[in-house]
């Protein structure tokens, strides 16, 4: 033990010769700096040029996260300094390329990663639109013969209902408002306070947009089946008088049990299967609902019976919402990372890609240089099981084993050790001793 401490330290100090540090200007010498902050491997080397270079690689490697960060919107590095150094990428993993294609599960995939995002999401559309319900004039949008007429009348109804949210209506307004001010908080401060606002108004735009656009196809679908005589013709219990047809034609009573039964129970027999159906029948009782505000008013419902009109437009429209509402999400975040290199965080985090593993490895030549490996592992076994040849060593120190993990994984072809790769290696020549002292010539490190 005491040799491999004496070993680390020796490493730690010619290390520290090598990198540089933050406690004093480096004036050239500094050649590798090293962070881990971002969930990817970039390397970053200077440009040879006439203007003075403080550090002369820059070297990330944060694989170890518990997901992945994009490397494509890094890939044009520049020098914050005064030195205006400039410097070139030399490694990426992954590549700029598949980080890019990675990038597009925000439109595809993010629904299945991030279902619990359903739950706020059909709630907001329900608010945006709220207002609007029910939609009563739509005969100039069944009138038309062809399918532009159908499809001009459908959107300029979508404009007259956005006007109408705007300038009359309590519970939208306030909503989208809402929505506004969030969305517009939501997008990073690093860019200027305009764009964060015109990116929050499209944003919003876009949601608001497509949730009157299902608000009028969902009053479009109850309209058709009215005119189709599919819904609200017998009242609020139609499932119950079918119910009970059906049970005097195929369940005959001569002896009179229900009726014996029905007052026994003081009502509550029938009254309890009426009410329970009345309960299932969502779609009876919306577009009854709805006929008797267009008719009479939303002032002629009792609250009781308000509460159940919404409540039933609620869950129809929360189910047509989530999927839409996830993908014009989704594609914010993919327009937003490729176009404005923002909320890398959010939409990286949101696919949970556990895959793409690497660390770094130093190796110190005899000659002195330092040599930087960095190996990587695409894809992570899901599924791992105990590793029988680990048991067989257990007397022996961790660094002297041959099999130092208690885990393999399940599937051979899947094991890191057989997958492993290396993504990047570079060496950084040692520096000479006249220069640490007198500051003289920086050897360059080879790319």
């Amino acid at each position: 033990m005491n040799q491999i401490g004496f070993w680390i330290g020796i490493g730690i100090i010619l290390l520290g010769r090598m990198l540089c540090t933050y406690s004093r200007p480096s004036k050239g010498r500094c050649k590798l700096r090293m962070a881990g902050d971002l969930h990817h491997y970039m390397r970053h080397s200077y440009v040879p040029s006439d203007k003075p270079v403080y550090v002369h690689n820059y070297l990330v490697n944060g694989c170890g996260g518990a997901f992945l960060h994009p490397t494509h919107i890094f890939r044009n590095f520049k020098e914050t300094s005064k030195t205006e150094a400039v410097y070139e990428m030399k490694a990426a993993y992954p590549s700029c390329e598949d980080s890019s294609k990675i990038a597009l599960g925000n439109i595809l995939k993010f629904r299945k990663k991030n279902w619990q995002f359903d739950f706020i999401g059909g709630i907001i559309y329900f608010v945006l639109a709220f207002s609007m319900f029910p939609q009563c004039q739509l005969n100039h949008i069944l009138r038309e013969d062809s399918f532009s007429g159908h499809l001009r009348s459908f959107f300029t109804t979508v404009l007259d209902s956005l006007s109408y949210m705007l300038e009359q209506s309590y519970v939208s307004f306030i909503g989208t408002l809402l929505l506004l001010i969030t969305a517009i908080s939501f997008v990073p401060s690093k860019i200027s306070r305009k764009r964060r606002v015109v990116i929050g108004v499209l944003h919003v735009s876009a949601h608001v947009s497509a949730s009157l656009v299902l608000m009028l196809l969902l009053e479009l679908g109850v309209e058709m089946c009215i005119r189709h005589q599919l819904l609200a013709t017998s009242g609020y219990h139609t499932l119950y008088e079918w119910y009970r047809q059906m049970e005097r034609e195929h369940f005959p009573d001569p002896t009179g049990l229900r009726a014996r039964i029905e007052q026994w129970t003081f009502g509550l027999y029938p009254a309890c299967i009426k009410y329970l159906m009345f309960a299932f029948d969502i779609p009876e009782v919306m577009a009854v609902t709805r006929g008797n505000i267009c008719k009479n008013g939303i002032q002629s419902l009792s609250r009781g019976y308000a509460v159940i009109y919404y409540a039933s437009v609620f869950l129809y429209y929360w189910v047509f919402s989530t999927p839409v509402v996830s993908m014009i999400f989704g594609s914010y975040l993919y327009v937003c990372i490729n176009w404005f290199h923002i909320h890398f965080d959010e939409a990286f985090s949101s696919l949970r890609i556990a895959n793409y593993k690497a660390f770094t490895r130093f190796h110190i030549t005899s000659k002195g240089d330092l040599e930087v490996f960095t190996l990587a592992v695409d894809k992570v076994p899901k599924k791992w099981k105990l590793n029988p040849k680990w048991d067989g060593e257990l007397q022996q120190m961790s660094h002297l084993k041959k099999h130092p993990s208690q885990w393999t994984a399940a599937m051979k072809q899947q094991d890191p050790l057989l997958t492993v790769k290396i993504v990047d290696k570079f060496v950084i020549s040692r520096t000479q001793q006249n220069d640490l002292i007198n500051n003289g010539p920086i050897l360059s490190s080879p790319p």
